[in-house]
């Protein structure tokens, strides 16, 4: 039985363009990307210079003041690029597969029968590190700190985001596995955050994790959010945390004893044709995802790596971020409207009633990037707090 926390404060947008529970799988990618910039707080040094043929889990680089975390290779292949950006900092690492699939080895064994130190050892070794977050500071943690407990979120709130429960369908051993292991890295609890009401979730069924369901707008699947309710950081204090999606890439690597970042991506927005979802490694490029699915190629687009709210801006040609399993595309939103603030507003979205279309809160709207008189100086006048469920 799990625990039910209500959020009242939050806020749902609806959007055109919720991808369909509809799977294609992506064989190959002409190439794929790691990027440094997805892991904030670090310093990369080169290991696999350009043209060195790597397996999948080979050290590409590792962090300059933490020479334990390494991040590896998704794929086996030849390294034909390191691209480089202002003072020459690394922008990303580049490999062209070769398609033979090979892969480094590592530890295959049940979390069980391992010890800590084991575990740790081969979740550092493989490149599987980065997926652990800390909380304060969202940061790669360091190994040598042990967490007072471990927070995984299991569904997303943000709008267009996609369905954990439908991406774990098909992995649930090697999420429980995942799990398994984690409880080992810590001498707390490990919590899993759940979406209450729907009959289907197999994260209920979870074993040696404590529950707990969380109902209301978003952002009740923030993974800060699911902290403040459940448990609180205190000062001095230091927890981890994960997404579903990354404790199943943790979970096989135990089952498998190897390094497998395979990834459901969610294509989603209102200028895509069919938002589904597609699975592909971890790095994929993408246009490869992209490929034919896009509207009306007169109008600008804006490709976002992640939600809408918090995703990063990139572009087709670009890769998917580290950590993302949605890929939202929208109007860019860059013609001026003639008059837009004297019409009546009936399809743009309205939380202030500003315009008629609160009348309509359900209605999923078509809404661009466009920040319609560019940045302002945030002012406080509570309309904040009307959507903000922690009390700071």
């Amino acid at each position: 039985m799990s625990n039910v926390i209500k959020i009242k404060r939050g806020l749902d947008i609806k959007l055109v363009g919720v991808p369909e529970k509809e799977l294609k799988e992506i064989t190959s990618s002409k190439s794929y990307g790691i990027k440094p910039t997805d892991f904030p707080g670090i310093t990369p040094k080169v290991v696999s210079k350009v043209d060195t043929d790597v397996k999948a889990g080979t050290t590409l680089f590792f962090d300059k003041y933490n020479p334990d975390v390494v991040f590896t290779s998704p794929v086996s292949g030849k390294i034909t690029a390191i691209n480089r950006g202002e003072r020459r900092r690394i922008l990303e690492f580049v490999i062209e597969p070769d398609g033979k699939n090979e892969s480094e080895t590592f530890i295959k064994n049940k979390p069980e029968n391992l010890s800590r130190e084991e575990i740790k050892e081969s979740i550092l070794n493989s490149g599987c590190w980065p997926f652990i977050r800390q909380r304060p500071f969202n940061i790669i943690p360091k190994p040598e700190i042990t967490p007072r407990d471990i927070f995984i979120t299991s569904f997303n709130s943000a709008p267009l985001t996609a369905d954990l429960n439908f991406i774990v369908k098909n992995d649930f051993s090697a999420f429980q596995t995942g799990v398994n292991a984690l409880t080992k890295l810590t001498d707390g609890k490990v919590y899993l955050g759940i979406k209450a009401g729907e009959i289907s979730n197999q994260f209920t069924n979870t074993a040696n994790a404590e529950k707990y369901e969380f109902s209301g707008p978003h952002p009740a699947g923030n993974v800060g959010i699911q902290i403040n309710k459940i448990k609180p950081v205190n000062k001095g204090e230091v927890v981890w945390t994960l997404n579903a999606v990354d404790v199943i890439i943790i979970g096989k690597l135990f089952e498998t004893g190897v390094y497998n970042p395979m990834r459901i991506i969610a294509l989603a927005g209102s200028e895509i044709e069919h938002p589904k979802y597609y699975k592909t490694l971890l790095g994929t490029k993408l246009s490869d995802i992209t490929n034919g699915q896009i509207k009306n190629k007169d109008i600008k687009k804006r490709f976002i790596s992640g939600d809408i709210l918090s995703g990063e801006k990139i572009s087709e040609n670009d890769y998917i971020g580290f950590y993302d399993t949605t890929i939202s595309v929208i109007p860019e939103g860059d013609k001026p409207e003639f008059f837009g603030w004297a019409k009546p507003g009936l399809k743009k979205f309205s939380f202030s009633r500003t315009f008629f279309s609160w009348l309509s809160p359900n209605k999923e709207r078509i809404l661009d990037a466009n920040l319609h008189g560019g940045e302002r100086p945030f002012i406080v006048t509570g309309e904040l707090d009307k959507v903000f469920p922690m009390d700071i």
